[in-house]
């Protein structure tokens, strides 16, 4: 062997080693690495563990807080009438048939309504589904029979209306609805359009994004999605909507570990209620329950295959195939999904035509579903936070139960919105500030506070402070008349022209309306004519001070100052305070204090504990029956009779008030149902022209015309009695007298003379006559 062969060979071994050894320091390396790598993997998987788990297992999403409707009240009795219980199931959602044969359905005759209702959340205890016979006479509701069993039930409640969501800061809003209680239709077909392998992949499918990478780079653009259900549940719950390879590794990480720690059905709850449905101007629709009721207006158990198939079909892009902008386009692809389903035997051909041929049935896109109550929504509102401060409402899966009657709303709405419109006509810029209350609970039924029923801003329901003119006269009428042993409905009253002077000599000469004096009239005369001199008369003559505190019994919360010139209505009030103290004229002289809110219960469906403050009476009730009857005569041929004679045959109770000038025109008044209050003027106070009567009387009227009066039973209470009464001097009489007129009367006083000779009132032997 030469040198040169001896150097080539010891060269080459020396390569040889010189290779091995950087191959070794490479592998040395690369496992180190890769252990490193794999140490900052776990950890990270570690850390994005803990963030799933914190999500998944403690609070999935902040659950707005739910504002409710009252819940009708069906009983024997009621005062309820069929009309209004169709409208309130129209509300509802429930579809009239000719045979109720599922939940959500009801038929009707012209006495009877047979309801299957739906199961529901009520303060008192979950509600189970149940099939009932409601029947109705000329007074309102006269039986409510189970279906099962045939009895007879003493109450039975509707569900209350879903009013609206207090939506947080991050805009999403969403009804948490279990996937058991999701149609087995909706789930099928979300797994064969969107992840046909999912209850086989372990949250990524490698084949599925290979085979979507090929379909995009053929196309020259992304038209296919390789990710899995779990893979879009992870980038909606954790991630943004960035398309970056980072951002798809972390998506896949995750979803590895969210399909490792929990279930398919749990992943597929969440992503139920997570999916992106759709956008209610500011508000996000996230989730199969809020998506049901925001296109189509009812319940995700209710609807049917075409509209479930069209629920799946519009998660591919809420936007494109949005239905009331591109009809056709979302149609084209709810008839995929259909077709799809009946390729994989999921629905047969003929139902699978049944649905293609349907319509989607979609609500009017006229219609929100949430309810625009400024004006309510600030008193419930402030209401909580007296409660239970203000953090209430920043809790999740809260739920508040109002007194709201949805049908009386929207016909005070329909009311205002109407009669403005004509009355602005008379006098420009007047505004209204509307009150209705329910007569037997005691709640807020219906507020508006501007002439724009929807618009957020000052609300004169609740915050304008002005005069009340005549609406003050009941009270002035029922402190006399609790004086039974010298004023009664028939006792004649002074209207002569008086002229007060106060303790700083100043006059005031209180006029009637038409500035003309009758000499004398019946107290019942001068309430129904909303006579000024005379109210005067009788108010001094029982004392300003029982004024007052009769009117503050009642439920008046301001100070009121204890001047003559309060008995004609020189005190400020709001419709809302003024339907307070009317509501305890309609309830027969109970005082209870108004209230928006029922009940309102925590996450987990525990009332939260409510204290209210007792009630009270402040007027007798047999007093409270004259009052009642008074009012009534107002209506009938008093200054409200252009209302009486609106509603001929239906008894009703009003007061019609005008401040000095006609800048404030006022009217309250009542049926069997409910109370209002209402003021119609002008934000700067300036003169309006109008009357109570010619203003807001006429929203009042409007609203009766929306909503159909109940007569008022106008039952006799105890203590008050058909008394007789001579015309003249107002004295009791025998009831075979001539010149008599029939009143009534409280039995406590009512001594009627033995004979039919004359005799003097109480007022005339004061006065001296």
């Amino acid at each position: 062997m030469t040198k040169k062969t001896r150097k080539n060979k010891k060269s080459s071994a020396t390569a040889k080693k010189r290779g091995s050894s950087l191959w070794r320091k490479i592998w040395s390396l690369t496992w180190k690495l890769a252990i490193v790598g794999a140490a900052v993997v776990s950890f990270y998987a570690i850390y994005l563990d803990q963030i799933i788990a914190q999500k998944f297992e403690g609070q999935k999403w902040h659950l707005p807080a739910q504002v409710f409707s009252r819940s009708m009240a069906l009983y024997p009795g009621a005062a309820i009438n069929h009309p209004q219980l169709m409208a309130e199931l129209k509300l509802l959602g429930y579809r009239k048939v000719a045979n109720p044969r599922q939940v959500g359905e009801f038929s009707a005759s012209s006495t009877r309504i047979e309801l299957w209702r739906r199961p529901f959340l009520h303060p008192e205890g979950n509600q189970a589904e149940q099939r009932v016979m409601i029947s109705f006479d000329s007074e309102g509701v006269s039986s409510v029979t189970r279906m099962s069993d045939k009895r007879e039930l003493a109450v039975f409640h509707l569900e209350p209306v879903l009013l609206d969501r207090i939506v947080a800061g991050d805009g999403e809003d969403r009804l948490f609805v279990p996937s058991p209680e999701i149609p087995s239709i909706i789930i099928d077909a979300l797994i064969l359009v969107e992840d046909r392998s999912f209850y086989d992949h372990f949250g990524v499918n490698p084949l599925a994004i290979a085979r979507a990478a090929m379909v995009n780079i053929t196309a020259g653009r992304t038209v296919q999605g390789g990710s899995t259900l779990t893979q879009q549940l992870a980038k909606n719950f954790f991630l943004s909507s960035e398309r970056s390879i980072v951002r798809k590794v972390r998506e896949a990480l995750m979803a590895l570990i969210i399909d490792f720690r929990y279930s398919k059905d749990e992943i597929l709850e969440a992503y139920l209620n997570e999916v992106y449905m759709g956008q209610d101007k500011s508000r996000g629709v996230h989730g199969m329950g809020l998506a049901s009721q925001f296109y189509f207006g009812r319940p995700v158990g209710e609807l049917t295959v075409s509209q479930q198939a069209f629920l799946v079909a519009v998660i591919k892009g809420p936007s494109y195939y949005n239905p009331w902008r591109y009809p056709e386009r979302s149609q084209e692809r709810r008839d995929l999904v259909l077709r799809i389903l009946m390729e994989n035997d999921k629905l047969t051909v003929a139902q699978y035509k049944a649905a293609a041929e349907s319509p989607i049935g979609l609500r009017s896109a006229k219609k929100s579903v949430h309810q625009k109550l400024p004006a309510f929504f600030a008193v419930v509102k402030q209401e909580l936070r007296d409660r239970y401060g203000d953090s209430l409402l920043q809790q999740s899966g809260v739920k508040v139960y109002t007194t709201l009657d949805p049908m009386a709303q929207e016909a005070a709405e329909k009311a205002v919105t109407s009669t403005m419109a004509l009355l602005n006509k008379r006098a420009k810029n007047i505004q209204v500030g509307m009150v209705v209350t329910d007569k037997y609970s005691g709640g807020i039924a219906a507020m508006v506070g501007d002439k724009v029923p929807g618009y957020e801003g000052f609300n004169r329901a609740v915050e304008i402070r002005r005069p009340i003119g005549s609406l003050i006269k009941p009270f002035v009428y029922a402190s006399a008349l609790n004086q039974s042993d010298k004023f009664t409905l028939a006792t004649p009253v002074e209207d002569k022209p008086i002229t007060l002077k106060n303790e700083q000599g100043k006059t005031w000469s209180p006029k009637n309306f038409d500035k003309k004096f009758s000499g004398q009239v019946p107290l019942l005369t001068a309430f129904k004519d909303s006579m000024n001199v005379p109210t005067v008369n009788v108010g001094l003559a029982v004392g300003v001070s029982n004024v007052a505190s009769t009117l503050q019994k009642s439920g008046w919360a301001d100070d009121i100052s204890p001047y003559p010139s309060m008995l004609l209505g020189a005190v400020n009030g709001s419709p809302l305070m003024v339907a307070q103290v009317y509501q305890t004229v309609a309830d027969g002289g109970r005082y209870r204090k108004l209230t928006s809110i029922t009940a309102v219960l925590d996450s987990q469906n525990q009332a939260l504990d409510v204290s209210r403050a007792a009630g009270s009476q402040a007027i007798n009730p047999a007093t409270d029956y004259l009052i009642q009857y008074a009012m009534n005569q107002v209506v009938r041929n008093g200054t409200a009779k252009r209302l009486g004679a609106a509603f001929p045959g239906v008894r009703l109770a009003g007061k019609t008030g005008t401040s000095n000038d006609s800048r404030d025109s006022w009217f309250a008044g009542f049926d069997e149902r409910n109370v209002a209050a209402i003021w119609v003027g002008q934000d700067d106070n300036s003169k309006t022209g109008l009357y109570g009567s010619s203003g807001a009387m006429a929203v009042y009227q409007a609203f009766l015309q929306q909503r159909p009066p109940l007569s008022l039973r106008m039952i006799p209470v105890n203590g008050v009695i058909n008394g007789y009464f001579d015309r003249t001097t107002g004295a009791a009489k025998q009831g075979n007298c001539d010149n008599i007129i029939g009143l009534p009367a409280l039995d406590s006083s009512y001594r009627p003379a033995k004979n039919c000779g004359e005799s003097l009132s109480w007022w005339q032997k004061l006065v001296g006559n």
